[in-house]
């Protein structure tokens, strides 16, 4: 039954994220950001238990996953950090963290698959960031495979 549970979390949280995403048709660079802070926030507790109890986790939960997309493109183009942090929708990216926080509190999300179920948006967003050769490509919306 617990397992059952677990897996109606994650595809409750999977699903929302999908929906929201897509309704507000999220660029690349802002999906990535509230992603990995999320992931950086998590992994920070995901320590602290491996601190207090000894515990072990697997990589595919402590690391991310690497890009299958293994991109050897250099980019000549200067993206300048600055100006894309300037440019990004706080409000729209506070949506997502909320909704994100909210799912993970709402299904009562163990914290290693709180982490599993971001590292699998994280591997998506990386890749994609990884083929950007433009601060355009950041700001387009992030493409979602069919399946998702």
């Amino acid at each position: 039954m617990e397992e059952n549970f677990e897996v109606d979390g994650l595809v409750t949280l999977q699903e929302r994220m999908v929906n929201l995403i897509n309704q507000l048709q999220m660029p690349l660079i802002e999906v990535s950001m509230v992603i990995g802070n999320h992931i950086k926030q998590l992994m920070k507790s995901l320590d602290e238990h491996i601190s207090n109890t000894g515990a072990f986790f697997p990589v595919k939960v402590t690391s991310p996953w690497p890009l299958s997309n293994e991109s050897n493109t250099i980019s000549n183009t200067k993206m300048d950090l600055e100006k894309i942090i300037s440019i990004v929708d706080d409000d729209r990216m506070d949506i997502l963290a909320t909704l994100i926080r909210v799912t993970l509190i709402e299904t009562d999300m163990a914290l290693d698959d709180g982490i599993l179920a971001l590292r699998m948006w994280e591997q998506l967003a990386r890749s994609q960031l990884s083929s950007a050769t433009s601060p355009g490509q950041l700001f387009s919306p992030i493409i979602l495979p069919e399946e998702w």
